[in-house]
C-alpha cells in the first residue's frame, strides 16, 4: 500500500487544499506505480503545531510563511 505522509503548518492549507493534495498524490501515485495501486494508496496531512519546525536552523511561523 503506496503511502505519504505530508507535514504541514497547522492552519496554512485549508479543507479544499488539503482534498487537492492528497487528489495530487494518489494520481502521483498512480502514475508512477500503475492505477491499481489507487485503491490502497493513503495519504495522511499532519498539521504540526505553528512554531513546532524549521528549516535552515530557522523556526517557522504561520506569521513568516504567510509573508
Amino acid at each position: 500500500m503506496p503511502f505519504a505522509n505530508l507535514k504541514v503548518p497547522a492552519g496554512l492549507l485549508g479543507p479544499a487544499q488539503k482534498e487537492e493534495l492528497i487528489t495530487k498524490v494518489t494520481d502521483l501515485y498512480a502514475e508512477t506505480f500503475g492505477d491499481d495501486v489507487r485503491a490502497t494508496t493513503m495519504v495522511l496531512v499532519d498539521e504540526v503545531a505553528d512554531g513546532g519546525w524549521g528549516i535552515r536552523g530557522e523556526v517557522l511561523t504561520l506569521a513568516k510563511l504567510q509573508q
